[in-house]
């Protein structure tokens, strides 16, 4: 392991197809509002929403709702949730959806108690909010399996004026509190969708995989998970209702990108910085097939990995 580092991780996770059952002793740390973010409405059609929604009530909390956040997170939306919940005076913001929803909602976390331009500060400027600098607390109910955003302080929001995306890792306050992971939830996703996740994994996985060659414990943990992810896949796509298979997958996607991976590596991202982002702000296709696209380019690193473990 080269160089120095620290690791802390604040995140509580609850996984498994009874984890929705922790929420209500959860939400007792928290004020009585709540303010609920999901995507376009499939969480409604397939009956998560309801059973949520029922959780928060008993517990006598007041819900406010911010519906429609969208694949890439546009600014527009950003300031239309900061606005919600000031209005409101929330205590607590729960992301139910997948990594796009789990990202927005970091980002309004992080912008509703600073007075002055968010989006020049925190995206595009990449400064960490000042250490006096009230946070709203966030937690994750997920979806979707793909972008590890359940489990890391990651933001990703689109300037669509501007054509801009930009990302923005923040520090340790901005990571969910908790998060809970039913396998469950994430088979009704369209197997496009569910594809496309697989690959957002093995891309998180490979970017700090292929990063440097020195012998690195943080390697074999990563080969172990890319190994798991083709495992696994392979069973989900010939059977997406395989519950074992898409609790790897959706195990495997937190802890491709929870940083535990990242340690003693030199990372560059430049398959996701230089093209998905890229792309997708374009409106070409969503980050997750973008990098697909973009991450034939290791194709050429593969001998890389074998001429590593061999020296």
């Amino acid at each position: 392991m080269q160089g120095n580092f620290s690791y802390y991780n604040p995140t509580r996770l609850y996984f498994g197809d009874e984890s929705l059952n922790f929420l209500k002793d959860e939400l007792k740390g928290y004020g009585p509002v709540i303010l609920l973010n999901y995507g376009s409405g499939s969480v409604k059609r397939n009956g998560i929403y309801d059973q949520v929604v029922a959780i928060l009530r008993e517990a006598g909390k007041t819900i406010v709702e911010n519906p429609g956040v969208m694949t890439n997170p546009t600014l527009e939306k950003l300031n239309e949730g900061v606005k919600i919940a000031r209005e409101n005076k929330v205590d607590l913001i729960l992301a139910l959806g997948g990594g796009s929803v789990c990202d927005y909602s970091k980002a309004v976390a992080a912008s509703v108690f600073y007075e002055g331009d968010y989006w020049t500060k925190f995206w595009l400027k990449q400064e960490q909010p000042d250490a006096d600098q009230k946070l709203l607390p966030v937690a994750c109910i997920l979806t979707m399996a793909g972008t590890g955003s359940e489990m890391n302080a990651g933001t990703v929001i689109t300037d669509a004026e501007h054509t801009l995306k930009m990302g923005h890792v923040f520090d340790s306050r901005l990571m969910p509190k908790f998060s809970i992971l039913n396998p469950k939830f994430t088979m009704t996703v369209p197997e496009n969708q569910m594809k496309a996740g697989i690959y957002d994994i093995m891309n998180h996985i490979m970017e700090q995989y292929f990063s440097d060659f020195d012998d690195n414990t943080s390697d074999y943990l990563a080969e172990g998970l890319m190994r798991s992810v083709i495992t696994s896949s392979r069973i989900a796509v010939k059977n997406p209702q395989d519950y074992e298979a898409r609790s790897n997958i959706m195990w495997t996607a937190t802890w491709a990108l929870n940083t535990l991976i990242g340690l003693g590596k030199q990372q560059d991202w430049m398959a996701g910085l230089d093209g998905s982002h890229d792309w997708s702000q374009r409106g070409c296709l969503d980050t997750c097939p973008t990098r697909l696209c973009v991450g034939f380019r290791f194709d050429g690193l593969l001998s890389s990995c074998h001429e590593k473990r061999s020296a």
